[in-house]
Formats: C-alpha cells, structure tokens, sequence
C-alpha cells in the first residue's frame, strides 16, 4: 500500500529563492527539451517516398530524440549553464521523465483508444513542484529526521509535522510543492501490506447512494446529506476580487499581491471542499460493508446548463476519495450503471418517466410514492447486489439474517429449479 502525506515547511527567505530558482531552471528546460521533441518530430514525420506539396524541412534530418538522448545530454547542460550544477541532478531526471510520460500519453492512445493532448510550453510560474526520488537512504537528496527536512543543494528547514508518519511505512520520494499559501513537502510511503477487501460472506450491511444537485447524496436508508454549494458562496466574493484584479497595472506589485489574494480564495474553497468529501466518505464507510454508487460521466454532464453547480459539487472526486477511504477498511464500492436508475420504479421494475422538476416518485403500476432520490438509490444499491451476487434480507441489508451467495441451483417447494436465479428482495417503503 501506497500512502502520500503532505506537511508544511517553514524555510528562510533564502532557502525560498533557492527553491523559486530551481522551479525556474526546471522550466526552461522541460520547454527547451519539449522544443526538441517537437522539431525534431516535424523534420521526421515525412513519409519516405513522397513529400508534402505545401513545405518540407531544409537541413539535416536531426537524431532520434527521446528520454535516453535528452537525460545524456545533462552533463552538457550543466557545461553551458552552470546554474543546473544547484540542482540535484535526479530531480532533473524526473523532470524528463514527467515530460516523457506526457509525450507517450499524447502520441500512444490507451487501452480505450484515447489519447491525451500535446505537451504545453510551460509560462513562468506554471511549473510548481520538483521530486527527490529518494527519502533517507544512502544518496538520497532528502533526509527527514526529528521533525526537520534536509534537501540536497537547498539546506535544511523544519517541518510541521501535524501528522505521525505510519509506522512500518519505507519512505519513497518527496515532491516539493509550491502552493498558494507557502511551500509544501509530499511525503510518499510504501508497506508490503495490502488491504483485503471483505468477502461477500461477511458483507453484513450495504447502501446505494444517488448523488444530485438538490441534495449532495441520498441513500437507499433516506438518509441525506445537504449539499454545501462552497463555490455558489463565494462566488461574489471571487468576482468582486477579479474586477479588482483587471484593473490594476499589469506587471505592477499590487497586480501581484492580488493574484496572490485570489489564489488563496481558490485554494480555501478546494480545501473546504475535500475536507467536507472526506467527512461524508469516512461516515458511510464506516456504518457499512458495501457502497454502491453509480458510474457518472462527469465530463459529459458539465457540458450541460448545470454545468457550475456540478462542477462546484465535484461527483467524480468525490467518488474517488471513497474508494481511496474504502481500499484503507476494506470496504467494497461498487460502481454501477446509471442508466434510468432516476425513471425505473425500485418496487416493481416498470419505467415511470419524470422530468428533473418532479422531485416524487409514484409508480401507477404497484403504488409505489417515494422520493425521487431515494428511489434512484434503491435501484442503484439493487444493480450492485445482483452485480457482485449477494442476496441481501432487506434494502440496505440491516438486519440478523447473512447475507448468501447466489447460487446456480434452488430449492423451492420441494422441487430444484436447475439454473434459476433469485433477485435480491426488496421490501418499498411509502
């Protein structure tokens, strides 16, 4: 298992302009290294027997350029600009290797097919973190040791350690971080151990959650969870400090001191944000065994008129901050089709239509009248029973009665229905 902790340094004003210096070095040579990927790939890209009628490179056809080539040119970097010689030099290697894994993204399509966009030339101030690969072992650039952090060209400073790292944890690298409000040192960490999710026998209690606008989440329980809308507050705030911002002087000291304000503002409404994700994920973690939850393209609903507010409420990071928490207790997260989870009725399976103003579900077939959310959570927590195979005794699975296992061959009435199925009972509530 994998853990990354994140501690705040307190450095000197000089240790500070040595570590500005290297973020700037680092920058100009990823954009000098994209440069010669990106010539090097236009004066090649011709095919060999024919031409391009509108223009064709004139010169040399330059060598294959890839993270080999540019890593062994390090040594001559260092020749023609000595400042790099006040850089750990494996930090520079990382920073090619952070570039190459860009360009293989960009030019190598995925498993899917998809591929990622080019590397960007990166503007002043854009790259904000380096890497020392090794953490208190023989030639490592960084050494951390009774609360105080010792980085190779840079000097050492204390930390505040508002965490105790883990014991039993092999400390891997450090990534040093600029943030808005000071500099930031990652700590990642490895242990041999890895988390066993529970098995489907001692699965006790599960839950289906529906995410929306109206309400942050409901569960297949009515349970809810208010949706804090962090962004939707302090969006006059931002504006007004933004209308501020565009009419002072460019490349004035005030200029500055206001994009610093207004990054700290977007740097408080993320750290509101994920503290309140963090909250709600280690509260359903910890009252149940299985979460299910659905598989939202979150991308594809951004597009749309609530294109803020879903963004403001962040589904997808949220989800992926439960299955993190979920990986540390064991606890399984199932993800499912939303598919007419909102329209199909939880009592009986028949499609009721409903538009996104019809907050009441009432099905015509069964009688069913329920909240909309909530209906939508039952069909989401009955999808994930059928997926992983569990036969649950109620809806949420509270309750004496274990849990079984599916099985290919039942026994009813006296008779054996060879390849039959039994779908997880649900018990409607009105």
């Amino acid at each position: 298992m994998i853990l990354t902790y994140c501690y705040r340094l307190l450095p000197n004003a000089e240790q500070i302009a040595l570590m500005s210096n290297t973020l700037e070095l680092l920058r100009r040579h990823w954009n000098y290294a994209l440069g010669q990927r990106l010539d090097a790939l236009n004066r090649s890209r011709c095919q060999i027997d024919r031409c391009s009628i509108v223009s064709e490179p004139i010169g040399k056809i330059p060598d294959r350029v890839n993270y080999y080539t540019q890593q062994a040119d390090l040594k001559q970097t260092k020749i023609l600009f000595p400042d790099y010689k006040n850089i750990w030099a494996e930090s520079q290697q990382i920073n090619l290797q952070r570039l190459n894994q860009a360009w293989e993204r960009w030019l190598i399509p995925d498993a899917s097919g998809k591929r990622g966009g080019r590397p960007r030339f990166k503007k002043a101030g854009e790259l904000r973190s380096f890497v020392y690969p090794r953490v208190n072992c023989p030639k490592a650039g960084a050494n951390l040791k009774n609360g105080r952090l010792k980085l190779s060209k840079i000097g050492e400073m204390p930390v505040r350690l508002h965490r105790p790292l883990p014991q039993g944890f092999v400390l891997k690298t450090c990534t040093i971080v600029c943030k808005a409000d000071g500099w930031y040192c990652c700590i990642s960490m490895q242990d041999n151990s890895v988390p066993q999710l529970l098995p489907l026998d001692e699965v006790k209690s599960a839950v289906g959650i529906d995410v929306g606008l109206k309400e942050f989440l409901t569960t297949s329980d009515s349970d809810k969870v208010t949706i804090p809308q962090i962004y939707r507050r302090a969006q006059h705030h931002l504006a007004r400090q933004q209308r501020q911002l565009a009419r002072q002087q460019k490349g004035s000291r005030r200029q500055a001191k206001k994009k610093k304000h207004i990054a700290r503002i977007h740097q408080k409404i993320e750290r509101q944000r994920k503290d309140f994700h963090y909250k709600t994920a280690h509260k359903l973690v910890k009252n149940f065994d299985l979460i299910a939850a659905e598989d939202l393209n979150i991308k594809g609903l951004a597009r749309t008129k609530l294109s803020k507010s879903i963004l403001d409420a962040a589904w997808g990071a949220f989800i992926n901050i439960l299955e993190a928490v979920a990986v540390k207790r064991g606890v399984r997260v199932v993800k499912v089709n939303p598919h007419s989870t909102s329209q199909n009725c939880s009592g009986c399976g028949h499609k009721v239509p409903k538009t996104l103003s019809v907050r009441l579900h009432h099905c015509p077939k069964c009688g069913l009248l329920m909240d909309r959310d909530e209906n939508a959570a039952v069909n989401i927590l009955n999808r994930a029973i059928s997926e992983v195979g569990l036969i649950l005794p109620a809806r949420g699975g509270l309750g004496i009665t274990q849990p079984m296992k599916r099985e290919a061959v039942l026994e009813f009435d006296g008779s054996q229905l060879s390849g039959s199925r039994l779908e997880a009972p649900v018990i409607p509530q009105g």
